[in-house]
């Protein structure tokens, strides 16, 4: 028997999220009501998810819904913002009760990690698309942004980039990992870890901020373009797991790590005189994060090893190339 609009949205999505008190008026209405604590900007971010272009079509439903939810995690992390609600636009093929089961138990599961409310959304028929919108607050002020990186800052990213890209070309058919090796960097495409406990210690530290989705080579130019400096990162301190490695050898794996997409980790400046009190504050074998470079006054992004410039034709994912 199949589902009508109404019947899908309260059996699969009414209670997906959090509760949180801040919701006036959630599902249900035409729009809704949401209130923002006294003293905070508000932060909104939005991304689309199409089947066959940011996920292969046989990916699991729950990894889907993580998904939809931990790219746009993401970018609030980049920001230093507290996430709070989402609205989540679907449109599905059939409303298959077995995968909206799954693709809820997802999104609802990630949405409750973080304290996110799902206040509201659509649901229409036709080609698989997932789009959400995150909302969420910062202190007035202190949001961090590309813009305020200067030159000598030193360069910082979370993680271990190329993961994701390995993941999916593991997921494609296009690459074979030892077993153990395949599973992690398949997790790590498929559940992304966003980083947003450390994008808001680092509204203490950063002066900028972006997360890296399209490349971590890319990305860094980006924040450079928009501090208006260069970056010059070290391809020998570019951090890989070993399970990567193992896969790819060495060079192969950093080479990945700079021009991979999907990482979801976010990449900072800082000011050299606070990275002892960063370390301390926030050590790096607990929040997972390497030094990789610095910004500087040659506009441009370059790749360093042993002494020389690196060659990369690659500069960041783009839809509409």
């Amino acid at each position: 028997m199949s589902l009508s609009e109404a019947e899908l949205i309260a059996r699969f999505f009414r209670d997906c999220g959090a509760q949180r008190h801040d919701v006036a008026l959630g599902i249900g209405d035409d729009a809704a009501l949401l209130e923002c604590p006294p003293g905070m900007q508000l932060v909104a971010t939005t991304d689309t998810l199409v089947a066959g272009v940011h996920f292969p079509a046989a990916t699991p439903p729950t990894a889907i819904g993580h998904r939809a939810l931990a790219v746009n995690l993401s970018d609030l992390a980049a920001m230093g913002a507290h996430p709070a609600w989402a609205l989540l636009a679907l449109t599905l093929p059939e409303a298959e009760e077995s995968w909206l089961a799954e693709f809820a138990a997802g999104f609802g599961a990630l949405a409750r990690a973080h304290g996110v409310a799902l206040a509201g959304g659509d649901t229409t028929r036709g080609p698989l698309t997932i789009t959400v919108q995150l909302l969420g607050h910062v202190p007035q002020g202190r949001a961090l942004t590309r813009a305020g990186g200067r030159p000598g800052d030193l360069l910082f990213v979370s993680g271990s980039p190329g993961d994701a890209a390995a993941g999916l070309a593991i997921e494609q058919g296009r690459l074979a990992a030892p077993p153990a090796a395949a599973a992690y960097l398949r997790e790590r495409f498929l559940l992304p870890t966003p980083r947003v406990a450390l994008g808001e210690r680092l509204r203490e530290y950063a002066r900028a901020c972006i997360d890296v989705s399209d490349g971590l080579l890319g990305d860094a130019g980006k924040l450079a373009a928009a501090s208006g400096v260069g970056v010059e990162i070290s391809f020998a301190a570019l951090p890989v797991s070993v399970q990567l490695t193992a896969t790819l050898g060495e060079h192969a794996a950093r080479t990945l790590a700079l021009t991979g997409g999907d990482d979801y980790e976010l990449l900072f400046a800082l000011e050299p005189g606070r990275a002892a009190e960063l370390e301390r504050e926030l050590p790096r074998g607990e929040w997972n994060y390497q030094r990789i470079g610095a910004l500087c006054t040659t506009r441009g992004a370059r790749v360093c090893h042993d002494g020389t410039v690196m060659e990369f034709s690659h500069s960041g994912y783009q839809h509409f190339s």
